[in-house]
């Protein structure tokens, strides 16, 4: 198969899929070796970055992703209709922040470090997609930990958590360390 037909067929598997997918399974798909579809993957990147495109190609962690630029999302949302999503509160905020650093975490960690109960914030942020259960902890009762999910890694522009920024000291400790 040659390289353009190979880019092509990814392009339209990504495009069909939605969700992101790994180039190992792209590789299974098409039944071609996993070096082949990441250079296919590189190549429709670039393409992709052109101004006249109206897509770009998203790595999320080790997964991909066909989605519409930021710059065109207003004229996508009024064609489709969509109700834009609501911003999350300030308390949202705070606890998507904590899963955000610490994950995974339990409920009581995120309750602890903010000081006050989190069910709703929690269940709200589940049902956002921005959140996900992570399993149990091995802790006595054996509490649901939480982590963040794709979805949250494409709302905030991130292509992983390693690209979140640093917390900084407020300056209220004088340490000048970042926090923990």
């Amino acid at each position: 198969m040659e390289q353009a037909t190979i880019e092509a067929a990814v392009e339209a598997i990504l495009f069909a899929h939605g969700e992101p997918i790994g180039a190992d399974k792209l590789a299974n798909a098409l039944e071609l070796p996993q070096s082949l579809v990441e250079q296919a993957l590189a190549s429709l990147r670039l393409r992709c970055q052109r101004p006249e495109s109206g897509l770009e190609l998203l790595r999320l962690g080790e997964r991909w992703q066909l989605a519409t630029k930021n710059a065109y999302g207003s004229w996508v949302s009024r064609a489709l209709e969509s109700r834009r999503a609501a911003p999350l509160s300030q308390a949202a905020l705070e606890t998507l922040t904590v899963i955000a650093y610490n994950q995974p975490v339990s409920r009581a960690f995120i309750e602890q470090v903010r000081g006050v109960d989190s069910s709703s914030s929690v269940s709200g942020l589940l049902e956002k997609g921005l959140i996900e259960e992570a399993g149990r902890l091995d802790l006595p009762g054996r509490p649901v930990s939480f982590r963040t999910t794709d979805q949250f890694l494409r709302v905030f522009g991130l292509s992983s958590l390693a690209e979140l920024p640093p917390l900084h000291d407020t300056g209220e400790t004088g340490t000048g360390e970042a926090l923990k």
